[in-house]
């Protein structure tokens, strides 16, 4: 017993030992590595705790581990130093340490593709045995540290896809063994740095996507090893230095997208070993060098977007290893070499879109028996299609659109048995589509709209089961729409607008379920809407605006959720709305001028994008939803000429984006609220014939950008608000057929852009202010007629030479028609009827009828009177007050004519009767008259006694007559 136990404690003693001295171990090795400083592990170790490793791809980077196995390193033979370090792609993120400068034997150093931050340690200038520094493809910043130059034996440097700024070190010319540059994309500017000259090794030079800017140095010669150029995409200026010929080993030369300028060296054609050439996007002019034709090995060439000019110089039949000629958007002219293309090219794409060329299709790439690709749109190219095209059996894509060809479509267009899309659109095609072209079974794409075909479509067409895009927009085709059109299963776009297709919609198009556009719009179709259309699961825009459809919408519409934009406009579509409402996508609703009735949904404001809603000129009927409110992408909203009841709901104040709001010719009612003048962007208000009543709110004038207000046939009342003269964006202003008083506010005036104003038939009083004469924009109507205003006219009004139409009528206007009247040239509509107005009418206006000026007091002049004639009628036409004035006049003058008259009657007779005194004997006198007779008269008779002298009142004239006279007879 004792024995077994002796057994047992030894057994113990030494599996202590064991661990006791693996424990040794671990810990030599733990304080080894953390201790050293000397040691690669140490720094590392330092390095990771620095960096942030979510997917764990540093999780072995631990003391317990030899260093070398450390997940991206590689050691050194004997497995003393690191030599290379790739964590690329790994995730990690953090700063790059400084540290790295401590890892002396590191020569490869890949930290591309991960999340790191901050900038390049100018520490990393200390590795003296770096060859390769990738860094690329982070979120790096700050400028390259100059340091970087001292990196003599460095090889690769890619610094590219980082946020980098400031320029190229000039101290990059120091690495002399380096052989690739990139610094693509870091947002570097500044000028190409002359030292880059000096890296005689260099292969590659990748500067794209900065900022880069002044000349290309001529010093790049010095890169006599350079086969990779590319600049693209920065703001080079002046000429590409024809020392670029001098690099023999170019194989890639891409200076597109910059502000290059002057002509294309020659010196190009040099570079015999150039397999790509790309200078698009430039400003380079002049023609295109015929010595390009040298460069035997050029693959793709793109001079597109530049300024060249005259004639295409480039032949394929040298260029026998061109594979893609692209030279649009220039100012190219002429037609193409007749010794283009020869058989045996290798030429697959060929683009001159947007030219100056011209001529009948070139006949020439019918030589090109290897292209796949032509782009002639754009062009003035003209004549008929020859009918050796198909000749070019590998033709996919035939781009001729926007130009000027004419005739029919040739039936051999049907034998291109590769192709997959025909651009023939905007040009003068006329007949119909060949049913030779149902043979296309790749066909994918026919684009034939804006020419002027006709005829039906051929059913042939629906064999191109490959079809994925049809527009025949805008020709003559006449006819019903194929009923095999169900047949395309992979139609996405079909767009039929503007022809004189008739008949209905076939019911099998709902099968073309991955149909995603459908243009029907414009055309002379009736019917209903088949239910199959529930099937077009897909489908995002449906017009059906300017057709004979009728009939109520199938319940099943409400399952294509998808719907973006429908519009169904100027039919007889009848019934409710609701079909219309199961997609919570929708951006466009417009139902104008059907028959729809019923309500409007309120569900309509899930549809949050929605931005236009039109349902006008239907019968529709309830309140407006106070729901809408909730559409605040809403832009135009057009309820006008329904039958709509209530209030406007005040949540349409959330609609802050409207710039529409058409409710007109309902039976609306309230007042107008403030809340209107919180619609910034409101362009157009149209609240005319309601039941609004109340005051026009003062807030309107926060509406800048008003053109349009329309508030006649209401019952408004109260005065214009002079806040209206903010409305300095305002065309027009039409208050007409309400019950407003005061006057109108002369803030009027700070609408200049006013072209149109009606206040007619309401109560507004005073006098017309003169400021209105300087809203000189005035053009299609100034009417204030059935009004109060008084006063004069004033001459201001004048200034408005461009108004058409003018009416003052039915007011109490005084004065004379001003002068400045004359100026009115442009004025085709006049009254002036109505008022109190005199005086002479300008002689520009007597051409208008005499119905302009009728009801005035003395307006004179053609059309009216003269006015010589019209004081004489005038005369004639007295006033009252006037008439009994003169009566009384002539009263007192024939009174006071009498008087005198009798007065000078009673002296003649007084002297007439001179008698002689009668003799003794009785006093008789005796005369002799002409007759001979003779007349007796008594003396006494003639002169009464002294007695009855007081009483003789009566007598006018009191003569004293003498003895002497009283004797004398007075013979008569």
């Amino acid at each position: 017993m004792k024995l077994i136990l002796i057994k047992h404690s030894a057994m113990a003693s030494i599996c202590m030992c064991h661990f006791i001295l693996k424990l040794t171990i671990v810990c030599t090795v733990v304080v080894a590595t953390l201790g050293d400083n000397t040691t690669d592990s140490y720094w590392l170790l330092r390095i990771k705790s620095e960096l942030i490793d979510p997917l764990g791809a540093l999780k072995n980077w631990s003391p317990t581990i030899h260093i070398c196995n450390w997940n991206g390193l590689t050691c050194e033979v004997d497995r003393t130093h690191v030599v290379g370090l790739n964590l690329s792609g790994s995730g990690i993120s953090g700063y790059i340490s400084g540290e790295f400068s401590h890892l002396v034997s590191l020569q490869a150093l890949d930290l591309s593709s991960n999340f790191l931050k901050g900038s390049i340690p100018s520490e990393l200038g200390q590795l003296q045995n770096l060859r390769i520094l990738m860094l690329y493809s982070n979120y790096l910043s700050g400028n390259i540290p100059s340091e970087i130059g001292n990196l003599s034996k460095l090889q690769v440097l890619r610094l590219g896809d980082n946020m980098l700024a400031g320029e190229i070190t000039p101290s990059i010319g120091n690495l002399s063994e380096l052989t690739v540059l990139g610094v693509a994309n870091c947002n570097l500017s500044g000028s190409i740095p002359a030292e880059v000259g000096n890296l005689k090794h260099l292969v590659s030079l990748d500067l794209q996507v900065n900022s880069l800017s002044g000349f290309i140095p001529e010093e790049i010669q010095g890169c006599e090893e350079l086969q990779n150029f590319a600049a693209s995409n920065n703001m080079l200026e002046g000429e590409i230095p024809s020392s670029t010929g001098s690099l023999k080993s170019l194989r890639i030369l891409n200076l597109a997208n910059n502000t290059l300028s002057g002509p294309i060296p020659t010196s190009l054609s040099l570079l015999s070993n150039l397999t790509y050439l790309n200078l698009l996007g430039n400003k380079l002019n002049g023609e295109i060098p015929s010595e390009l034709n040298n460069l035997s090995q050029l693959q793709k060439l793109d001079l597109s977007r530049n300024n060249l000019s005259r004639s295409l110089t480039l032949l394929n039949v040298k260029l026998q290893n061109l594979e893609t000629m692209v030279l649009s958007d220039n100012a190219l002219t002429g037609s193409i070499p007749s010794n283009f293309c020869l058989t045996g090219s290798r030429l697959q794409q060929l683009f001159l879109t947007r030219n100056k060329l011209s001529g009948k299709f070139p006949l020439e790439l019918l030589n090109c028996s290897s292209i796949q690709q032509v782009d002639l749109s754009g062009n003035s190219f003209e004549g008929e299609l020859p009918s050796s095209l198909d000749k070019l059996q590998n033709l996919t894509d035939l781009v001729l659109n926007n130009n000027s060809f004419t005739g029919s479509l040739p039936p051999e267009i049907g034998n291109i048995s590769s192709l997959k899309s025909l651009f023939l659109f905007g040009n003068f095609f006329t007949g119909k589509i060949p049913v030779e072209i149902g043979r296309l079974k790749r066909l994918n794409t026919i684009y034939l709209y804006d020419n002027q075909m006709s005829g039906p479509i051929p059913r042939e067409l629906t064999n191109c089961t490959s079809l994925t895009g049809i527009d025949f927009f805008g020709n003559h085709f006449s006819g019903p729409i194929p009923e095999t059109i169900g047949r395309l299963k992979d139609l996405t776009i079909l767009h039929l607008r503007q022809n004189d297709l008739s008949g209905p919609i076939p019911p099998s198009m709902g099968y073309c379920k991955r149909l995603q556009l459908l243009a029907l719009a414009d055309n002379k179709l009736s019917g209903s809407i088949p239910p199959t259309f529930s099937y077009l699961s897909q489908i995002r825009t449906i017009t059906l605006y300017n057709n004979s459809f009728e009939g109520p919408l199938p319940d099943s519409l409400s399952l294509l959720r998808n719907l973006k934009i429908i519009n169904f406009s100027n039919n007889k579509f009848s019934g409710n709305i609701f079909p219309l409402t199961g997609s919570n996508s929708l951006t466009v609703l417009d139902l104008t001028n059907n028959s729809f009735s019923g309500s409007i949904p309120s569900i309509l404001a899930n549809s949050r994008d929605l931005n236009r809603l039109r349902l006008g000129n239907n019968y529709l009927t309830g309140t407006i939803p106070s729901e809408l409110g909730q559409l605040t992408k809403l832009n135009f909203l057009d309820l006008s000429f329904n039958n709509l009841t209530g209030h406007v709901p005040p949540q349409l104040s959330k609609c802050k984006k409207i710039e529409h709001l058409l409710l007109n010719n309902n039976r609306l009612s309230g007042e107008m609220s403030p809340w209107l003048g919180s619609l910034q962007e409101l362009g157009e208000l149209d609240l005319s014939f309601n039941n609004f009543h109340g005051r026009v709110p003062a807030e309107l004038g926060g509406c800048s950008k008003l053109l349009k207000l329309s508030l006649h046939h209401n019952n408004l009342s109260g005065e214009i608000p002079r806040e209206i003269g903010n409305l300095t964006s305002l065309n027009v202003f039409n208050l007409q057929r309400n019950r407003l008083s005061g006057f109108i506010p002369s803030t009027i005036q700070q609408c200049t852009k006013l072209y149109e104003l009606r206040v007619s038939e309401n109560f507004l009083s005073g006098a017309i202010p003169v400021e209105l004469g300087g809203v000189t924009e005035l053009q299609v109507i100034l009417d204030l007629s059935r009004n109060l205003f008084s006063g004069e006219i004033p001459s201001s009004l004048g200034n408005l030479m461009k108004l058409e139409r003018l009416d003052l009528s039915f007011n109490q206007l005084q004065g004379q028609v001003p002068h400045s009247f004359g100026q009115l040239t442009s004025l085709h509509v006049l009254n002036l009827s109505h008022n109190h107005l005199h005086g002479l009418i300008p002689s520009t206006f007597s051409g208008f009828p005499l119905s302009s000026f009728l009801s005035n007091d003395h307006l004179c002049g053609l059309p009216l009177a003269l006015c010589s004639e019209a004081t004489g009628k005038e005369r004639m036409q007295l006033s009252n007050a006037q008439v009994a004035a003169i009566i009384v006049a002539i009263v007192l003058t024939s009174t006071l004519i009498c008087l005198v008259m009798l007065y000078i009657m009673l002296r003649i007779w007084c002297n007439w009767i001179k008698v002689a005194i009668s003799s003794e004997d009785g006093g008789m006198v005796e005369q002799k008259t002409r007759n001979g007779e003779y007349w007796k008269m008594n003396s006494a008779e003639l002169f009464p006694s002294p007695d009855k002298q007081n009483s003789a009142t009566t007598c006018i004239c009191d003569q004293k007559i003498d003895a002497e006279a009283r004797e004398n007879t007075l013979v008569r």
